[in-house]
């Protein structure tokens, strides 16, 4: 059978079974509209996987693929309710700070940022390169010392020395 007759195949075996498969997920999930959804998915995770491998028997593995999904679909939503709370008010959900930084903390990192940049530009242009290569751009030490035409050794060295200055650099700003 050709890759489209199969798939031809599957089509008429959902359409015959779909009642059928509805039935199975709805006395599961208990709701007609996430029966029929979870009866589609079941329809195009069964073709998925008849793309990939040949399936014995597909009606089967169409119910139980159905009867894993609605179990799956049961399973998150209890999770849910027990995290959820559905008698929460419009005001409670307002009252709820934003995940932003405050003003303060933005100006505190604005300045972390500026004495760290301070802080790297103080340092050799090799470290400072090789730092901003390994660090931003993921390049290798193996690499970096190839670019750089030096020992991998001296990368190493060159990262921990601007390491080392900018941690201590930080550190006294967050002292001071």
């Amino acid at each position: 059978m050709s890759g489209a007759e199969i798939l031809s195949a599957l089509t008429m075996i959902f359409l015959n079974e779909r009642r059928s498969l509805i039935g199975t997920v709805l006395r599961i999930v208990r709701d007609p509209q996430t029966a029929e959804d979870l009866a589609q998915e079941a329809y195009l995770r069964v073709r998925k996987s008849m793309e990939a491998a040949p399936i014995e028997h597909v009606e089967a593995f169409l119910h139980q693929t159905a009867r894993n999904l609605a179990l799956d679909h049961e399973r998150r939503r209890k999770t849910r309710e027990r995290f959820e709370a559905a008698d929460i008010s419009e005001q409670d959900v307002a009252s709820i700070p934003a995940d932003v930084p405050t003003i303060e903390a933005a100006l505190i990192e604005r300045e972390r940022l500026r004495a760290f940049n301070a802080a790297l530009n103080a340092l050799p242009e090799r470290a400072r390169q090789a730092w901003i290569l390994s660090q931003i751009h993921g390049w290798s030490y193996a690499r970096i010392a190839d670019h750089l035409n030096v020992a991998r050794n001296t990368v190493y060295n060159d990262i921990k020395l601007v390491v080392a200055h900018c941690q201590q650099t930080l550190a006294r700003h967050d002292r001071d």
